[in-house]
């Protein structure tokens, strides 16, 4: 491979603004000075107006309930056989609101200012105090719908801690919170498809955005029941389609999650925002074998009783952990950070089980790996105990049955072992993207006409979700954000109708056709999933935990060489027309590999460490993250360039007024 530089494989462009937020106002009067000064469009005239939703989970369905019920015509798309599938509904520990509800000192800034900090200060403010100001509406709103939140005993509702804070303010129902948010959110949306509002086409994925005159005006679509390629038009397009963080392969996503919506809508113009921020989840199941296809999560919410710890001599690692004295633990999250805990965020929690293990401390099955530093095998073990036995002697078994009982299930189907007895191994996983789309205040991208919302877009989490933030972010940008902005946009239209025979769609079309011929007509040696599980080691090891400039330069060869062996070798079987799954994971592997260059390109750039973003390179004496705001303080907005192109790199520089950077300490 010829020699790289990191400088030579981006261009640079000129700095971008967000220029829709009214920055005159005083933060905690933005969002209503904006509500004010957005215009409006008439009960009358939205009933000719059409909009495109794609995506049903908690960011899309709200989105479709809210639009649908003001009278506008919604066109919803799910790859999914039913709303209800979408992957929203997996989400376990809780959703956060500014209630107070326990008197504890929480507010809107206080959540705002957690939000911030646990992102590691590269969050816009702007959006995320708007999050942290919609997020008691959420709650309401939810209550309305009839969502069974757990309630304390004089009948409030009731919440608990996660990572990065000192306080309760996480409503929750046992460990299935984003189920039961997701069944209000699709009674919501049924109502409006019974009434005639919204039109829902499931089974239909989307493959290409058409960008006619400058806007957003439709999308091409598979039907994935009869392989047809179909198009729709709207006056605008929403994509609400979650994160990609099944580019690493093994993750907590559904094994459907993709990123092909959002990644054809940056191949038509609309900047990528933060790519490299992908965030590790500290308390997933250990991986057990190379022929798993998922991990599985075990919410975060077990931190508030469960204890973390590791042996202090690597010679009890192989012991039954109940034969271990207590003075022989290391319960090392408490040891490092005495003011949160085992409540700390979680890519600090993540990287600190990640450095027992390297100890050579960790337990669990051993598991033979490639030293990054050395590049020879090794064998360690990948796990961490997490020990609810204090919390049982406590509280009793009951009660955490009663909390936490059908996670316990969960995790003795899966390992055999009965966590009751013996303590949990966790391990760190891929969880969440806080990269995406980026988008303006009024989440609109790049292309105007084209909004973003949820997870898909980069606006609220900066470099690391706190958890419970992803529903709160998802139900306050459908239910709230969106029905304000949208109808300010739409407030030029409707636009002159378009159909085929435009210019614009008619490429478009071509294009998913062509993609779809030559993936069919390669007939190579190799499948899919063996290239997917390829591209997810080397994004594991040199854009995973911890990355290394040496690491994410060789990372880019090994991909550019993927690319090309995909398109030689890669086999599809099946054809074009009916139902065909492995050309459904081709069209999206493809995008995944594309995107996983991009995702080392922004994390070589960004010489620092924030949050989820680990550069070895960067880091204090005592192994945290290391910022460089003199340097970094901005978002990295990517603006793809042409086939054989460099990625032009826009900065977004930003701007804190209020609240004061310093480096994050949870000690």
């Amino acid at each position: 491979m010829t020699t790289t530089t990191p400088e030579s494989l981006w261009l640079e462009g000129n700095d971008i603004h967000d220029t829709k937020a009214p920055l005159d106002s005083p933060i905690e009067k933005m969002w209503d000075q904006r509500k004010f000064n957005a215009k409006l469009v008439n009960p009358s005239n939205r009933r000719k107006m059409h909009i495109i939703i794609v995506g049903t989970g908690l960011a899309g369905g709200a989105a479709a309930a809210s639009l649908g019920e003001m009278g506008y015509n919604v066109l919803n798309f799910c790859y999914q056989d039913s709303p209800r599938r979408a992957h929203s509904i997996a989400a376990q520990g809780g959703i956060n609101a500014a209630k107070n509800y326990r008197n504890d000192g929480d507010s809107t800034y206080r959540l705002f200012y957690d939000t911030v900090k646990g992102g590691d200060y590269r969050a816009r403010e702007t959006n995320s105090y708007r999050l942290a100001q919609v997020s008691a509406n959420i709650i309401d709103q939810c209550v309305a719908q009839g969502v069974p939140f757990a309630r304390e005993y004089g009948g409030l509702l009731d919440n608990r801690s996660f990572g990065g804070v000192q306080v309760s303010r996480t409503f929750y129902a046992r460990g299935q919170t984003g189920q039961q948010l997701l069944i209000g959110a699709y009674q919501a949306l049924e109502r409006q498809v019974a009434a005639g509002t919204v039109t829902m086409y499931a089974r239909h994925e989307m493959q290409d955005v058409i960008i006619a005159d400058g806007r957003a005006r439709g999308i091409v679509v598979r039907n994935m029941i009869t392989g047809a390629i179909e198009t729709y038009y709207a006056d605008v397009v929403i994509l609400a389609t979650g994160g990609y963080g099944n580019v690493f392969f093994l993750s907590t996503n559904a094994m459907g999650s993709n990123v092909t919506a959002a990644w054809r809508a940056h191949k038509r113009g609309a900047y990528f925002g933060n790519p490299c921020y992908t965030q590790i989840h500290p308390t997933c199941i250990p991986q057990h074998g190379d022929y798993q296809s998922k991990l599985t999560l075990m919410s975060e919410s077990l931190r508030n009783d469960g204890r973390i710890w590791v042996p202090k001599k690597a010679e009890d690692c192989e012991k039954d952990p109940r034969q271990i004295a207590e003075e022989d633990r290391d319960y090392y999250l408490e040891r490092i950070y005495p003011a949160f805990g085992n409540l700390v965020p979680r890519d600090i929690a993540s990287r600190q089980a990640k450095y027992r293990c390297d100890e050579g401390r960790g337990v669990g099955p051993a598991i033979e790996e490639v030293d990054q530093q050395t590049g020879e095998k090794v064998v360690r073990r990948r796990g961490v105990y997490l020990d609810f036995s204090e919390a049982i002697g406590r509280m009793g078994r009951k009660a955490v049955e009663a909390k936490y009982g059908n996670l316990f299930d969960m995790y003795a189907q899966i390992t055999g072992e009965n966590p009751y007895e013996t303590p949990m191994r966790i391990y760190p996983a891929v969880h969440y993207t806080m990269g995406g789309l980026w988008v303006d205040y009024d989440l609109e991208t790049s292309i105007p006409g084209l909004f973003c919302a949820g997870e898909a877009n980069f606006s609220d989490q900066g470099a690391n979700r706190l958890g419970a933030s992803a529903l709160m972010q998802g139900l306050g940008d459908g239910y709230f954000v969106l029905p304000t902005t949208i109808p300010n946009y739409l407030a030029g239209a409707p636009y002159d109708a378009i159909d085929d025979s435009h210019p614009a769609a008619q490429e478009a079309i071509a294009a998913v056709k062509e993609r779809t011929e030559k993936l069919l007509s390669i007939q190579g040696s190799r499948t899919v999933d063996s290239i997917h599980k390829e591209l997810g080691h080397i994004m594991w090891e040199y854009c995973g935990m911890e990355r290394t400039e040496q690491g994410l330069i060789k990372a880019i060869g090994l991909i550019r060489d993927l690319k090309a062996d995909f398109w030689q070798n890669v086999k599809v079987t099946g054809e074009g027309a009916g139902l065909n799954q492995a050309l459904e994971r081709a069209l999206r592997v493809i995008d995944f590999i594309e995107l996983g260059e991009l995702m080392c390109i922004d994390a070589l750039q960004r010489r620092e460490s924030c949050g989820g973003h680990f550069r070895a390179e960067s880091r204090t004496e005592d192994g945290e993250a290391l910022r460089h705001d003199d340097q970094f303080l901005y978002v990295s907005a990517w603006e793809a360039a042409g086939r054989d192109g460099k990625p032009v790199l826009h900065r977004e520089q930003l701007v804190y007024n209020n609240i004061e950077l310093k480096t994050r300490s949870y000690k």
